[in-house]
């Protein structure tokens, strides 16, 4: 038996991952906040599953789901840390700032927390693989999302420390930095978004990156080059070229 525990499992990529890894012989422990959605997943999943109906920035309750996964079905074979929000914001703005608490305690501070619930026990059993889900975002600060970019950069951070931290251990630690998923995250903006692809498709390269233990993973491969030359370009000239870009809504959580 395969066992799998994935949070943001709802809706979008973390609902896409749960359908492309269930199975006959796999035990699936679902993480989210709305149970209805959650419950709705898992009768439709083959082999078993657990959910968790609960707010990822309560660290509490990451635990206490861990801990009954694991009395469960045993240390995981594979975690993926994937609930995230984004929202548009102005680093002008000083209400904005309430808006980067909750992004960074959402994405960075839930991250760290379900795979930290996980980690000694897969210590323990030396084996298998944590997975944090960044973006693209992370690898520079993108104009009208400096919450989400913050939040993402941070989380690349956190998840190289970690993988230094594990050396040796069995355990492996997986970076995926996305490009545009076609999701609600991405659905309610209204720009043009290159190389866009769709949830499923995201699970399925997703999870060859992961079966690859990839350090980190930039996914589309077309982002992987955008990216890059991204990294390259000169300060003055990548703030030219930014300064030009469309902004994310900012009355939108997503």
């Amino acid at each position: 038996m395969r066992r799998i525990f994935i949070t943001g499992a709802s809706t979008g990529i973390g609902e896409a991952l749960a359908r492309h890894y269930a199975g006959p012989d796999t035990e699936i422990g679902l993480f989210a906040r709305r149970r209805e959605l959650l419950e709705k997943l898992a009768a439709g999943l083959p082999g078993r599953s657990a959910v968790y109906p609960a707010d990822i920035t309560d660290v509490a309750a990451v635990g206490a789901a861990a801990r009954d996964f694991i009395a469960r079905f045993g240390a995981p074979d594979l975690v993926i840390a994937n609930a995230g929000i984004s929202i548009g914001t102005h680093g002008d703005e000083l209400q904005d700032v309430e808006k980067l608490r909750r992004v960074l305690d959402v994405n960075v501070a839930g991250l760290a927390a379900t795979l930290a619930a996980f980690a000694p026990a897969m210590r323990a059993a030396r084996g298998g693989t944590l997975c944090g889900i960044a973006s693209v975002a992370g690898l520079r600060g993108v104009p009208g999302a400096g919450a989400y970019s913050a939040s993402k950069a941070a989380a690349i951070s956190w998840l190289e420390s970690l993988r230094t931290e594990l050396a040796g251990s069995g355990v492996s630690v997986v970076t995926i930095c996305p490009g545009y998923i076609d999701t609600p995250m991405t659905q309610v903006n209204k720009y043009a978004m290159p190389f866009i692809i769709s949830a499923e498709d995201a699970a399925q390269r997703f999870a060859s990156a992961i079966s690859a233990k990839r350090r980190l993973a930039v996914i589309p491969w077309q982002m992987a080059i955008v990216s890059t030359l991204l990294r390259a370009l000169p300060g003055w000239l990548y703030d030219r070229l930014a300064a030009r870009a469309p902004r994310k809504p900012r009355d939108v959580a997503i």
